[in-house]
């Protein structure tokens, strides 16, 4: 992971901050967290801290109820996008290990044909 990527994970900002960016309620953004939408880390206090990350996924979570969607309808979307994250993922560990593989065949291949 980058160091940006690392940036953006951690859990820094209090509830009020993350109100104040997202214009949602300290009710609301409580709401998104029992219902496992979002995943604020813990402090020392039991107090949530919330992540760049966090509030992006608030926004968006906002984004899709304004346009109508049901909060069960937000974490169907929210499991389809997990699932093409991973295949992604598996199709890019694949390529890779093909390419080894090719790069196998090409070094040592070559050499018994001789």
């Amino acid at each position: 992971m980058s160091e940006k990527e690392l940036r953006r994970e951690m859990a820094v900002l209090p509830i009020s901050v993350v109100r104040e960016l997202t214009g949602l309620s300290d009710r609301q953004i409580r709401y998104y967290d029992q219902q496992g939408l979002i995943t604020p880390k813990r402090g020392a206090g039991k107090q949530r801290r919330y992540s760049l990350n966090d509030v992006d996924r608030l926004l968006e979570i906002a984004d899709y109820l304004d346009a109508g969607y049901t909060i069960s309808e937000i974490r169907e979307v929210e499991h389809k996008q997990i699932i093409r994250r991973q295949q992604a993922s598996s199709d890019a560990a694949l390529r890779n290990a093909l390419q080894d593989e090719f790069l196998k065949i090409g070094r040592f291949g070559n050499q018994s044909h001789f």
